[in-house]
């Protein structure tokens, strides 16, 4: 499949990005500033700000997916998600683009949390992710509402390193007892729905 992933240049989307080769995808790296691939090498590469539908739409061409892995950016403007999400909800209609797999977070929501995440972390936390979190709670009506063929995956709090070859997932609400995942994972819980039917139209929480 020719998948592109927004966000290629990122921890989590450079990732995805490789995953997604090693499983025999051509890979096309939408990014804003090439020179950040570094040594990563995409199939393709298409320049585009993410706040500009022409030229989103324009590097979706042709492709059969579309992988949104924009995260928080330090110094980025508040519910910047949101914005960005709307952008590629409108580039992948008008570029015939229907499978959809869009990257959040599961800190902002409480479904099947466990009493722990539910009554202590999550409201010391909101505080400090509020901006984050305003914007994901902006996305994710937006892809529901986008009629492609979605799927929002909802991870923990992220963390570097090797993979563990290893995740849990939930599609009726958060994974209880499950704080934190390895991004390295996260790319490999992408690149399983991406081509899993049933994932489509499923919010899929996933963690380590």
């Amino acid at each position: 499949m020719k998948i592109a992933v927004l966000g290629a240049t990122g921890r989590t989307g450079r990732l995805v990005v490789e995953e997604a080769h090693r499983r025999g995808h051509h890979v096309v790296a939408v990014v804003r500033d090439p020179a950040r691939l570094g040594d990563l090498t995409p199939d393709g590469v298409a320049t585009a700000d993410g706040h500009d539908v022409g030229a989103v739409t324009a590097a979706l061409a042709g492709v059969g997916a579309v992988v949104s892995a924009l995260g928080p950016v330090a110094g980025s403007a508040p519910g910047v998600q949101g914005d960005l999400t709307e952008v590629l909800v409108r580039a992948a209609r008008e570029a015939g683009v229907r499978r959809v797999v869009v990257v959040t977070a599961s800190g902002w929501v409480v479904d099947g949390d466990d009493p722990l995440s539910r009554y202590l972390a999550k409201p010391i936390l909101a505080r400090a992710l509020r901006d984050a979190n305003a914007g994901f709670a902006r996305a994710e009506p937006a892809v529901r509402a986008s009629g492609l063929d979605w799927t929002i995956v909802r991870p923990p709090r992220l963390l570097d390193g090797a993979a563990r070859g290893r995740y849990h997932e939930r599609r009726d609400g958060n994974v209880r007892w499950r704080w934190s995942m390895r991004r390295a994972d996260l790319a490999a819980a992408v690149c399983d729905v991406l081509v899993d039917p049933e994932a489509v139209g499923a919010t899929v929480s996933v963690a380590g």
